[in-house]
C-alpha cells in the first residue's frame, strides 16, 4: 500500500479548494457577495479612518506649530538666561550650514496691551480694557519666508520692514475673534484693523495702529502682538542684538536630528536650549496622541469584532444550507481538509477584495482630500494620519479575523456525519 506525501495531499487540497470556492463566489447570489465585500471596505475604513481621523486631530494641530512656529528647529533661551547669548554668533553659525534654508530671529518680551484707552470710565470701578500678551519684534521678511506668517492674517495686511507704529496683533486677544467665552485671561472689545491700541512693555508706552490680525490655531501666535524688529529692540533697549527664538527652516529632505547635532557640537547648545520640533513639543501633546489613538484602536476593534461575526454567520448559513452538498462531497472521495480551504479561501477573497477597495479609497481619494481640506476643528485642522505600516498591520489583523471567521463554520459543518449530511439528518 502507498502513502502519497504530506505535502501532496496538501497541495492537491489546495487547488480543489481553490476550485470548489471559486465556483462558490461565481454561482453564488451577486448582491449577497457585494453585500460582504460591502461590509469589508467599511471595516477597513473603520479600522483605518477612524483611528487615523482622532490621531490627526493631534497631528494636525503639531503640523501647523511646525509650519508657522517651530519651524523644523527651534532655539530658544536656557532656564537660566532671560535670552540666548551671544545670538549674532549663533546666526553666523546657522548661515554657514548648507542643509538650513532660511531662519527667523524673534525678539520676545511680556507686556500689555489696552483699547479705549482715551476714553473716561463712568464709574470708577469700571474695570480696563487691557489684555496681558507676548510682545515680539519680527523682521517680516525672515518670519514670512519661515513661517508664512502673513498666510495667517485674516483681516488687514503684512507687516514691512519700514513700518513705524504699527502692529500685527493675534485674534486671541479679541473679544470678536473668539469662539468661546474666555476664561483664565482677558480680551481686547472693539479693536479691528487701523484702531488704535496702547502698548505697554518694559516699562514703556506706545501708541500703535493695528495693520493687520492674524489666526492661526497656535496660542504662541494667536496670543503675541508683532512689531517690526528695529522699532522693538528700541522699545525694549536691546542694543545687543541677543533674541529670546530662532525658528529654523531646513532644506527638503534633510534630518533635523543631524543638523541639532551639528549645532550643538559648534557649541550653540551652551548659548541657548536647542530642539527639533518634536522635542519641542510639549508632553501633554504627545500624551494626547497616544491617547486618541488608543481611542480609535478601541473603536475599530468593536468594528473588526461585528464584521468577523458577520463573516462568521454567513459562512455558517452558507454551509448549513449546502451541508446536503458537502456529504455528497465527502463521500465522492473529497477530502474534508479541501472543503474547509474552500470556505476558508471564499472568506478571504472578500476580504482581500474589500481591503483592496479601501486601500483606493483611503490613499487615492480620503487622505488625499483631507490633505488639502482639513477638517475645520476648533484647536487645529485635522487630517488623516495613514502610514503604510499602519496600515499593513491592520489589513493583517483584519485578515486573521476572517480567516478564523471562515474557518471555524466549515469546520463545524464538515465535522458532521457524511451519511446525516446527505440524508438532511
Amino acid at each position: 500500500m502507498t502513502h502519497r506525501p504530506k505535502t501532496t495531499g496538501l497541495i492537491s487540497a489546495i487547488r480543489v479548494g481553490y476550485f470548489l470556492a471559486f465556483n462558490q463566489v461565481r454561482r453564488g447570489n451577486p448582491w449577497t457577495n457585494l453585500l460582504i465585500v460591502f461590509i469589508m471596505v467599511f471595516t477597513f475604513l473603520n479600522l483605518v479612518v477612524v483611528s487615523g481621523i482622532l490621531v490627526g486631530l493631534i497631528e494636525g494641530s503639531v503640523q501647523t506649530i511646525k509650519q508657522h512656529f517651530t519651524g523644523d528647529l527651534i532655539i530658544s533661551n536656557l532656564k537660566q538666561r532671560p535670552y540666548i547669548d551671544q545670538t549674532p554668533q549663533i546666526v553666523n553659525l546657522i548661515e554657514s550650514i548648507p542643509a538650513i534654508e532660511n531662519y527667523t530671529v524673534r525678539y520676545l518680551e511680556a507686556g500689555k496691551v489696552e483699547s479705549n484707552y482715551k476714553i473716561p470710565k463712568k464709574k470708577e470701578t469700571d474695570l480696563d480694557q487691557d489684555a496681558s500678551a507676548i510682545i515680539a519684534g519680527i523682521n517680516p521678511d525672515k518670519e514670512d519666508s519661515v513661517t508664512q506668517l502673513s498666510k495667517l492674517l485674516v483681516k488687514g495686511t503684512y507687516l514691512e520692514a519700514d513700518d513705524y507704529d504699527q502692529v500685527i496683533i493675534g485674534a486671541m486677544l479679541l473679544k470678536q475673534y473668539l469662539d468661546f467665552e474666555a476664561q483664565g485671561f482677558s480680551t481686547l472689545a472693539d479693536v479691528d484693523v487701523g484702531s488704535k491700541i496702547r502698548v505697554t512693555v518694559n516699562g514703556n508706552q506706545r501708541e500703535v495702529t493695528v495693520k493687520g490680525i492674524v489666526k492661526s490655531k497656535v496660542d504662541e501666535i494667536d496670543r503675541r502682538v508683532f512689531f517690526t524688529e528695529s522699532q522693538f529692540r528700541n522699545l525694549i533697549g536691546r542694543f545687543d542684538y541677543n533674541a529670546d527664538e530662532i525658528a529654523i527652516r531646513l532644506k527638503p529632505g534633510t534630518d533635523a536630528y543631524t543638523v541639532k547635532n551639528m549645532l550643538l557640537r559648534a557649541g550653540a547648545g551652551e548659548l541657548g536650549k536647542v530642539q527639533t520640533q518634536e522635542d519641542a513639543e510639549p508632553k501633554f501633546v504627545k500624551d494626547m496622541k497616544q491617547t486618541f489613538a488608543l481611542l480609535g484602536n478601541i473603536i475599530s476593534s468593536i468594528g473588526l469584532v461585528v464584521a468577523a461575526i458577520t463573516i462568521f454567520i454567513v459562512i455558517f448559513i452558507n454551509a448549513i444550507t449546502r451541508r446536503k452538498f458537502i456529504g455528497i462531497l465527502k463521500g465522492i472521495g473529497i477530502e474534508a481538509k479541501a472543503i474547509e480551504i474552500a470556505y476558508t479561501m471564499q472568506a478571504m477573497f472578500y476580504a482581500f477584495l474589500g481591503t483592496a477597495l479601501g486601500c483606493i479609497l483611503v490613499f487615492g481619494v480620503i487622505k488625499p482630500y483631507l490633505d488639502q481640506n482639513p477638517i475645520n476643528f476648533p484647536f487645529s485642522d485635522g487630517i488623516l494620519v495613514a502610514t503604510l505600516d499602519g496600515t499593513l498591520i491592520r489589513i493583517g489583523v483584519l485578515f486573521l479575523a476572517t480567516f478564523i471567521s471562515g474557518y471555524i463554520p466549515a469546520r463545524i459543518v464538515v465535522k458532521q456525519n457524511t451519511l446525516d449530511s446527505i440524508l438532511g439528518r
